[in-house]
C-alpha cells in the first residue's frame, strides 16, 4: 500500500454513502490497523452501513468497532 507505517486506530470523520464506498474498498485492498470507526454525525445512508457492517465480517480487516451514534437516530 501507499502507506505501510500507518498506524491509525481511530477514524472519526464526516463520511456520506459515498465515502463509505470508497472507505470499504480501501481497508478491503489495504488492511490497516484501523480499529475502530466512528460514524456519529455523518450521513453514510444504508448501503454504506451494509458495507461497512459486512466488512467487521471480513478476516482481512482489523476493524472490530464501528459507531454511528446520531447518524442512526432516524426521526419521523
Amino acid at each position: 500500500g501507499e502507506f505501510p507505517h500507518c498506524a491509525l486506530e481511530t477514524l472519526r470523520c464526516l463520511v456520506t454513502e459515498e465515502g463509505c464506498a470508497s472507505l470499504a474498498s480501501a481497508l478491503t485492498s489495504n488492511p490497516s490497523h484501523l480499529r475502530e470507526l466512528d460514524l456519529s454525525y455523518n450521513h453514510p445512508g444504508d448501503s454504506g452501513v451494509k458495507l461497512l457492517s459486512a466488512g467487521l465480517e471480513d478476516p482481512h480487516w482489523r476493524l472490530e468497532a464501528l459507531r454511528y451514534g446520531e447518524a442512526c437516530s432516524h426521526r419521523h
